[in-house]
């Protein structure tokens, strides 16, 4: 059994192709200022919606991350050892991190009682536009001021982010289980959400 597994429709596959492409064509003609593992500063850089899984004797870390919430409180992931992690990057002017915020609010409220946590990461917005966006999909997680990169980088080498919104899940252990690029599927995240609680501590 392979210890990774990533599933990619085909017609996600050739956009993620013809993207890669663009992408390197624009960095020839230096047009590529600007990208980053957040987005661009012109718009984002999308994920094909792969889902990539770790098998349990394969799974990274565990994962160090820290930070502080847009309200200053500091979060320390290895505090929730013992509950299944979802990790979320995004920021409020990204059209899929829009589209997929009700569903993760309601995946989180779903399985938060079964001991499901959640967190984002947050590189570019500023505290108002920030909590603003949580108010208005009804997000009840925090998420980090990442202003400085410092929780992504702690990801990074371990899960490539290449594509804002990623969301990441760590098993009771905090290691990496899951990684889906772009916006979640719900139907998805839930299965990988209820597989991940029912392993055993």
């Amino acid at each position: 059994m392979a210890a990774v597994r990533t599933r990619r429709p085909l017609r996600a596959a050739l956009a993620a192709v013809v993207a890669v492409a663009t992408l390197a064509l624009a960095a020839c003609s230096g047009q590529a200022q600007g990208y980053a593992a957040d987005g661009e500063k012109a718009g984002y850089v999308s994920g094909d919606k792969s889902v990539t899984t770790w098998d349990p004797g394969h799974r990274p870390g565990p994962i160090e991350l820290t930070g502080t919430s847009f309200a200053g409180d500091p979060i320390d992931v290895a505090s929730w050892r013992g509950d299944v992690v979802l990790v979320n990057t995004w920021y409020a002017n990204c059209p899929p991190c829009r589209a997929e915020a009700p569903d993760l609010a309601a995946v989180v409220t779903e399985y938060g009682p079964q001991g499901l946590k959640a967190v984002g990461i947050n590189t570019r917005d500023e505290a108002g536009t920030a909590q603003a966006f949580v108010r208005t999909y009804g997000l009840t997680y925090p998420s980090i001021q990442d202003t400085d990169g410092s929780a992504i980088a702690s990801l990074q080498g371990t899960v490539p982010l290449r594509a804002v919104p990623t969301t990441v899940l760590l098993d009771r252990q905090g290691r990496v289980a899951a990684r889906i690029l772009g916006m979640a599927d719900p139907s998805t995240l839930r299965t990988l959400v209820a597989d991940l609680l029912g392993e055993s501590g």
